[in-house]
């Protein structure tokens, strides 16, 4: 059976929910009374992987915080939690950290956008469509700095 299933990969979304969500927007409501010009938006992700007591179930939360400043004020802060919980059999163990930060992350991110959007919107903010994110360059900074801090270590 287990060599059926090294044979048959599968990769099965099992659930997709907001863990969590806050907006804040500080300077309201004087914020809203002044132009907002062309204002600076930030955007930050991180992605966090948790194996179930379940054999072959995965928790994965996609944090995405986004912040705008104008000028010297900030309009809003928004940060979302969007998990999922994903059924990943039969790929070969060296795999499983890509499918963990770059696939799964992939299928949460039009939640998050979506999620992110709705808030903005509710805040009394201009729509905001944050842009798509690229989790495989992200993978492979990450792995980067870690080969860059093992060879370091070793000298």
């Amino acid at each position: 059976m287990a060599e059926q299933e090294a044979q048959n990969p599968s990769f099965d979304i099992r659930k997709v929910y907001l863990k969590d969500s806050s907006l804040e927007s500080p300077n309201a409501p004087e914020i809203f009374l002044e132009d907002p010009g062309s204002p600076d938006v930030s955007v930050e992700a991180s992605i966090k992987s948790n194996a179930l007591k379940e054999a072959n179930y995965y928790e994965i939360v996609l944090s995405v915080t986004v912040t705008t400043k104008m000028g010297d004020k900030t309009g809003f802060l928004v940060e979302v939690q969007q998990a999922g919980i994903f059924q990943i059999a039969g790929i070969p163990e060296k795999d499983m950290p890509m499918a963990l930060e770059i696939a799964c992350p992939n299928v949460l991110l039009p939640f998050a956008r979506e999620a992110i959007s709705d808030l903005v919107g509710k805040g009394g903010f201009p729509q905001l469509l944050l842009a798509p994110i690229n989790f495989e360059l992200l993978y492979q900074q990450k792995r980067q700095k870690l080969a860059e801090k093992e060879s370091a270590a070793e000298h």
